[in-house]
């Protein structure tokens, strides 16, 4: 700070007030020039001090709030299907008074993922970790959170004609199918739409050596888990889904002849993950603000929602974090 130099600027006012011998209308123009003086400087001094309270608050209005308030969401079908997603939403705004408008693109993995790495979409829900993955490696999505797993399972008719009860594993049961398919005694139906459900199928089918594409009794949807899950129904057919898509439908009485049939903790387990963007499009604070808060509540109070509202259907990873991570990883390497 600089020193005050008595030289330098007028004597103290209160000096001025003086008036001087025989000088009265002199001395009353002296004392109104000292009053204005006065009053312009406490002016300044007051509006120098509004105008650093008032610009400290709207620099901090800029950091804190976005500016925008509505952002293009991608998301694998079962996530948006079963409700979640919107419960996350909602709640993330009665908490953080934010009132952003998500947009959501409910798609398979695979397309979800091809939306982030073009900054078609700036947030992504999926699982597929081999593709994740690749696009991380590539540079194009930035993972923000594991947030939560469940397990795929093999459904089909209760007569199960391809006895894929008795199989030792996913891979057996699948061999299991496309045996009873070759003889004509059993369908599957497959996503067909590189969703994560479909990723997963694809990489149980390359473990047996057998190709089923094109084989009379292999169908294909095209569409969502629960689609594909009313389709299987209704023809008597295997298909492979996770776990929280065939509740959600068991629950409401939509399905009425497919039964859960084989399980797999080696080859099944399904782990939900939260990704960012790294598009020019979407590279900027407020879409980054609003991502990491989102993760953050997700890591958070959506744990809650998923242990209380959800588990069984989507469990949350909070105390399994360690374990879900290896999962993650030793699922990248199944191709």
């Amino acid at each position: 700070m600089k020193s005050f130099d008595k030289n330098r600027y007028p004597r103290p006012a209160i000096t001025l007030l003086k008036p001087r011998q025989g000088c009265r209308a002199s001395g009353g123009k002296s004392m109104r020039k000292t009053l204005l003086y006065v009053a312009f400087i406490i002016i300044v001094i007051i509006a120098g001090i509004a105008g650093y309270y008032i610009g400290r608050h709207y620099s901090e209005k800029t950091v804190e709030t976005p500016q925008q308030n509505s952002i293009v969401i991608a998301t694998t079908t079962s996530l948006y299907q079963i409700g979640i997603l919107n419960d996350f939403f909602n709640n993330f705004n009665n908490l953080t008074h934010m009132n952003i408008t998500f947009n959501v693109l409910a798609k398979g993995s695979g397309e979800a993922l091809r939306l982030l790495a073009d900054g078609s979409a700036c947030i992504g829900f999926v699982h597929a970790p081999s593709p994740e993955l690749q696009y991380m490696n590539q540079g194009k999505i930035m993972r923000l959170a594991i947030f939560g797993y469940n397990e795929f399972v093999v459904v089909g008719p209760s007569s199960d004609p391809a006895n894929v009860r008795n199989a030792s594993d996913s891979v057996d049961a699948f061999k299991r199918i496309y045996e009873a398919g070759e003889k004509g005694l059993a369908k599957f139906v497959s996503r067909g739409d590189q969703s994560g459900t479909n990723i997963r199928e694809l990489q149980i089918w390359n473990l047996t050596k057998l190709n089923p594409e094109g084989r009379p009794w292999y169908l294909k949807s095209g569409q969502g888990m629960a689609q594909t899950l009313l389709m299987a129904d209704n023809l008597n057919a295997y298909t492979l889904t996770d776990i929280g898509s065939y509740l959600n439908l068991v629950n409401q009485g939509k399905l009425k002849n497919i039964v859960i049939l084989k399980r797999d903790p080696l080859y099944l387990v399904n782990v939900y993950s939260m990704y960012l963007s790294k598009a020019s499009s979407c590279d900027n604070p407020y879409t980054w603000y609003i991502a990491l808060k989102l993760s953050d509540y997700i890591l958070n109070g959506g744990q809650d929602l998923l242990s209380t509202k959800y588990k069984g259907l989507v469990n949350p990873v909070r105390g399994n974090e360690s374990l879900i991570e290896q999962a993650w990883h030793a699922l990248t390497r199944l191709g």
